[in-house]
């Protein structure tokens, strides 16, 4: 991972507490551009998807996915299409909460009612 530009100085402090695990998780996440079965660029675009997801949202990795997708060839149209799937992700925020703010919506309703 620091080879390919990708480490986190985040995982310093990780990696001096468990070097071995952190190795073994290192060895997982760059399995991908080592065993061949996916194409670079789509592992990028991947990784684009990943990176910019509501639950990570970490740009520097969406910045080093975006350019190196960019020096495969991938287009200013597949990366925004990526970008754009990547926003399903939020929607679960309105599958949670618009159901509750329906049911509390009807409970306040209710408690009104029943008041004199």
């Amino acid at each position: 991972m620091r080879e390919r530009g990708g480490w986190n100085p985040l995982w310093d402090q990780l990696y001096e507490w468990d070097p071995v695990w952190t190795e073994q998780f290192m060895k997982t996440a760059t399995a991908p551009w080592e065993n061949g079965i996916l194409e670079p660029k789509v592992i990028e675009m991947l990784c684009i998807a990943v990176d910019a997801a509501c639950t990570h949202m970490y740009s520097p990795g969406v910045r080093r996915h975006i350019r190196a997708a960019l020096e495969l060839g991938v287009t200013r149209d597949e990366i925004l299409e990526v970008l754009k799937l990547t926003t399903v992700v939020g929607i679960h925020a309105c599958n949670v909460g618009v159901p509750v703010l329906a049911e509390e919506l009807t409970a306040q309703e209710l408690r009104r009612a029943d008041r004199p």
